[in-house]
Parts: structure tokens; sequence; C-alpha cells
């Protein structure tokens, strides 16, 4: 069997910090840093593409998922209530 890379090791690290932050998107009651998360997440994400060799689709994560749906969403967050209510 052979041992992993360097590569491979950085990849599972990225791979779980998406998986983490996915997750604390879902449970932050905070809409403001859910949407924060939600960024980090996106950014996470574009770096997983750009090292499977795929810039043009991680610059197009970065742009659309990190900036403009963020932008969109924390705007939206402005109008409205920041904190989620109890069901």
């Amino acid at each position: 069997m052979n041992p992993l890379t360097i590569d491979q090791i950085i990849q599972f690290g990225v791979l779980l910090s998406v998986l983490l932050t996915a997750y604390l998107t879902i449970r932050f009651r905070d809409l403001l840093a859910a949407a924060l998360a939600s960024a980090a997440m996106s950014l996470l994400l574009s770096l997983e593409f750009y090292m499977l060799h795929a810039p043009d689709v991680a610059i197009a994560e970065a742009a659309v998922g990190a900036g403009v749906v963020t932008a969109l969403v924390v705007y939206g967050i402005a109008k409205t209530e920041r904190w989620e209510g109890r069901a």
C-alpha cells in the first residue's frame, strides 16, 4: 500500500474543512454568520477545484459563490431580521 502524498493530505484537509463549514452554515442561528460560513465554504471549494487542475471553475466559484452570492445574501439580511426565529 502506497503512503499518502502531501497533495492528497492537503486535499483531504480541504475537503474536511468544506464539510465543517457546510455543517456550520446549517447550524448557525445568526444569519450573517451563516452567510460568512457559506462564503468560506465557497472559497474552500474554489481551492479544491484549483488543486484538481480546474482553474477556470475555481475562478468562477470564487467570483460567483464567494463574491456575488454572499453580497446578495448579506444585502438581504440587512433588509430583514439578522437572527433566525424559533419555529
